[in-house]
């Protein structure tokens, strides 16, 4: 019988669990928010998403008609590339309709004479999925303001495309041009970031171009510059005026780290929504198709590489390749006589940001290794099931439903895994969930690991193929032999 009227329930989770067990012999586990990584190791916050880098909320100050010397006064290039450009640079502002205060802003680009303009998807984001709430309006350096609408969004790579309702005090100032794509500039190069930082003016920031950022699972252009909030959406231009990449994101734990969107991304969005009619209502099932398809080519990615040896003596546990993801260990300090342990935390730095806080379309391991044999058992398995019981498996809000689980203990090969599956769905972007999968061997008295997988933003059929693949990927790592 179906379960109905509730995204996910009870029985849903048991028969994806036994069709893990009868494919597999193996079991399932439990859900809840990525772990935190190491310094330098999580995922890379949005400039100007809300709980990264937040957009401005004050109202915003008449927009500025010079540069302020951003990052130290703009060379003579600089000069030439913001002269330039400046008639093509605008803010972006979303409004409440009931006032006239903003909810967000950010800034955008020219990319035909006809007025469209691109940005980030998470600038616009508020209007897109709440347009009965939202409206959007744009501001040019020199004072002009109009209404905006939506032609057509990319949530994956972050980038929207815009048009005036009238376009007629846009019309005459051009288009930013994309550099050919062919054509990458030089690594090292000076690139020039354009936007309206803190809405206190538009300002040109000069930074290096140091190629695509290594282990992104999404492309991303590594700009040597600074980018604050409110640059979200801007160009970043070569030397010659040509678009290189749109203002993205920035690393809040190093100085000058940032990231582009490659002009690529934009182009193809360009070249596929100019002609769109303008989009009215919210955009939940377009960001739910479009996550839908990066989670598939995500899943057949992952799933293809096989896992790496963790290095335990006693257990094989499964650690992700860092072709798209980087692994941060850590342990208990030297000398320490109580509880033993070794951590491996690997995250993803591509992200996928929908709305507000949530953010999607990722993917994070880690296990924990323990070594009671200083405690002696009664203490061990005291910690040992204190550890697994602590796990946070989220809670229900305005994005997901709680989450369902079910524990088992499973075999696997003979080792014997106590295991936890939970899935949580997505309100308003149906097929989407989100799956942890928490696992704890149990068998011996003073030793043993416990693992965790979580991916953000899976259909339901490639949940079952995930938890599938990481308890594929525990057993043992020499024949079993007796412990204590």
């Amino acid at each position: 019988m179906a379960c109905l009227a509730q995204p996910i329930c009870p029985r849903a989770v048991r028969a994806l669990l036994a069709a893990w067990s009868l494919a597999t012999a193996v079991g399932a586990q439990a859900a809840g928010g990525p772990p935190a990584g190491a310094p330098g190791a999580m995922p890379e916050p949005r400039a100007g998403a809300p709980g990264a880098m937040p957009e401005p909320r004050a109202g915003a100050p008449a927009a500025a008609a010079a540069p302020p010397a951003a990052g130290g006064a703009p060379s003579g290039i600089g000069q030439r590339i913001y002269a330039e450009a400046r008639p093509r640079l605008v803010q972006v502002r979303t409004l409440l309709k009931t006032q006239d205060s903003q909810s967000s802003v950010g800034s955008g680009f020219l990319v035909t004479s006809d007025g469209h303009l691109i940005t980030n998807y998470h600038v616009i984001s508020s209007y897109a999925l709440q347009p009965a709430r939202h409206r959007l309006v744009y501001a040019t350096v020199d004072g002009q303001q109009g209404a905006l609408q939506l032609l057509a969004v990319d949530v994956v790579h972050d980038l929207a495309l815009l048009k005036p309702v009238d376009p007629g005090p846009l019309r005459g100032r051009g288009a930013i041009d994309f550099r050919p794509a062919d054509a990458p500039p030089p690594r090292g190069a000076r690139i020039f970031a354009l936007g309206n930082p803190l809405d206190v003016g538009f300002a040109v920031t000069e930074g290096a171009y140091n190629g695509l950022a290594e282990r992104h699972y999404l492309p991303a252009l590594f700009f040597g510059g600074s980018l604050s909030p409110g640059m979200s959406g801007g160009p970043a231009l070569d030397d010659q005026g040509r678009l290189v990449g749109v203002n993205v994101a920035t690393r809040r734990d190093g100085e000058q780290v940032s990231f582009l969107v490659p002009a690529e991304a934009a182009r193809a969005l360009l070249q596929r929504g100019r002609d769109a009619a303008p989009i009215a209502q919210p955009v939940h099932a377009e960001v739910s198709r479009q996550l839908l398809d990066h989670q598939a080519a995500l899943v057949e990615r992952f799933i293809a590489q096989p896992w790496r040896a963790a290095g335990h003596p006693r257990y094989r546990v499964p650690v992700p390749a860092e072709a798209f993801m980087r692994c941060w260990g850590s342990g208990s300090p030297a000398g320490d006589k109580g509880l033993q342990f070794e951590r491996s935390d690997c995250t993803m730095d591509s992200v996928i940001f929908v709305d507000g806080p949530l953010l999607t379309g990722f993917v994070s391991v880690r296990h924990e290794a323990y070594d009671g044999s200083r405690l002696g058992l009664l203490r061990f398995q005291q910690r040992y099931a204190a550890s697994f019981r602590n796990e946070d498996f989220g809670a229900d809000n305005r994005f997901r439903t709680a989450a369902q689980c079910v524990e088992r203990t499973v075999d696997r090969g003979g080792l014997p895994l106590r295991a936890v599956v939970c899935l949580a769905a997505y309100k308003k972007l149906p097929g989407l969930y989100d799956l942890s999968v928490l696992t704890a061997t149990l068998d011996a008295e003073t030793v043993g690991v416990q693992g965790r997988l979580d991916a953000r933003g899976l259909s339901f059929d490639n949940a079952q193929r995930m938890a599938r693949h990481y308890l594929d990927g525990f057993g043992w790592t020499a024949p079993k032999t007796a412990s204590r």
